[in-house]
Order: structure tokens, then sequence, then C-alpha cells
């Protein structure tokens, strides 16, 4: 199997979307650093203009890394998978000696594990970044975590694990409908499901909600594989 994720990530040139993930990275930094100490999410009269309970400089960080990386991984899995059906290089690939249920988990591996990573890098390079800018600047959020403690990275490794794991519904999604498209439109959905507010309700709260969505995306990824050996190519 790791032979096979290797192989994928080769492929699909790695390193581009390791380029991009930085580059998201810096950029998502760069703006929530602003949003924290110069003041832009501010009312004129100084004061901070956020929702109930997004008053603390986790809410932004958790929000935006999430946001960009859900719909990052998507992308990444569209491009992998539904990609591949449809420029037909699928089936080269099912032509292997290899089962084509084992063929697709390596590819949905390849990008869990990539993406994983990646998420869970760009939360501690920013929560450093804000961390250290804390220390010299007063900041707009409360800053609500401390980095010295083993809660902080249990926190960030589960929440980065939902997120990435969500994707798989998208992917369901587009290789039910046969779209690419389809896979980045549902983690746009997905982001408003799982992130906005009504009202002083949001699913972003809720303690259960996490490990109900996570049982939900493994579900959505064992249904886009069951199938994989009879049914035909897109």
């Amino acid at each position: 199997m790791l032979k096979l994720i290797k192989l994928e990530w080769k492929k699909n040139n790695i390193g581009k979307y390791a380029r991009s993930a930085v580059i998201l990275t810096a950029l998502l930094c760069l703006f929530i650093f602003a949003l924290a100490f110069f003041g832009i999410a501010n009312d004129p009269d100084g004061t901070l203009d956020a929702a109930p309970g997004m008053d603390t400089v986790t809410s932004p960080i958790e929000l935006f890394t999430g946001m960009a990386f859900l719909i990052f991984t998507s992308v990444m899995l569209a491009s992998f998978i539904v990609s591949a059906y449809k420029n037909k290089t699928m089936n080269l690939m099912f032509t292997y000696p290899v089962k084509r249920r084992k063929i697709l988990v390596s590819q949905m591996l390849a990008v869990w594990i990539f993406s994983f990573a990646a998420l869970v890098l760009s939360k501690l390079a920013i929560y450093l970044c804000i961390f250290t800018g804390a220390k010299y600047m007063r900041s707009s959020f409360a800053v609500d975590f401390d980095m010295g403690g083993l809660s902080f990275y249990v926190q960030l490794i589960l929440k980065s694990f939902v997120i990435v794991s969500m994707s798989f519904i998208a992917l369901f999604v587009g290789l039910t409908l046969k779209s690419s498209k389809a896979v980045i439109i549902t983690s746009f959905l997905l982001i408003f499901l799982t992130q906005a507010n009504v009202g002083d309700f949001t699913m972003a709260d809720n303690a259960v909600f996490p490990f109900v969505l996570t049982a939900v995306s493994f579900g959505f990824a064992v249904l886009s594989i069951c199938n994989v050996e009879n049914k035909d190519l897109l």
C-alpha cells in the first residue's frame, strides 16, 4: 500500500501541492495576523466586531484554516481520483495486477495523509506566529491557547483529522455525479453546514457533531470504494 501511495504522489507531482500548501499557509498567516493585531476586525470605535463566541483568536484560526484546507483537500481528491476517471488514466491503472479497491484506497490515502500533515503544520505555523506576536503587540482577539500544554496539540490533531476526513463526503458526491466540480461545490456546502451561524446556533460549537461527522465521512469513504470492483468506469 505504501508503494502505491508513493506512486500516486509521484504521478500527480505532489511537489506542486506542497508549494501550494506553503503559499496558502503564508496567506492565512498574514490574514489572521492582520485580524488579530492590525485591527481590521474592529469597529470604528476600536471594539472587536465578532459574532458571539468568536472573540477568541482560536476561532478565526480554526475557521479559516478549516475552510481553506477542506477546499484544498477536495481539489486534490478531484484531481487524483475523479479526473483520473474522466481522463481515462484510471483505465490503465485498473489493468495492473492489483485490486481496484486497493488502488482507489491508495489514492484516497495519498490525499488524506498529505492534506492532514499540511493542515497540522499550517495550524502550528499560524498559532506560533500569533503566539509570538502576542508577546509584543496587543491582540484584538483574546489569546486563548497554550502551546505548552498537551491538550492544545491533541485538539489541533483531532480537529485537523475531522476537517480532512470531511472531504470524503465531497468525493462520494463527485464520483456519483461524475464531476470534479461537484467535489469542490460540495466542499463549500460542507463549510456552510459546519461553520455557519443561524442566530446564536452553530454546529462548530457542538461537542458531539465532530464525532458524528467523522463517522459519516468514513461511511461515505466506504461507499466510494465498496462497488469499485464491479461498476463500470466513468
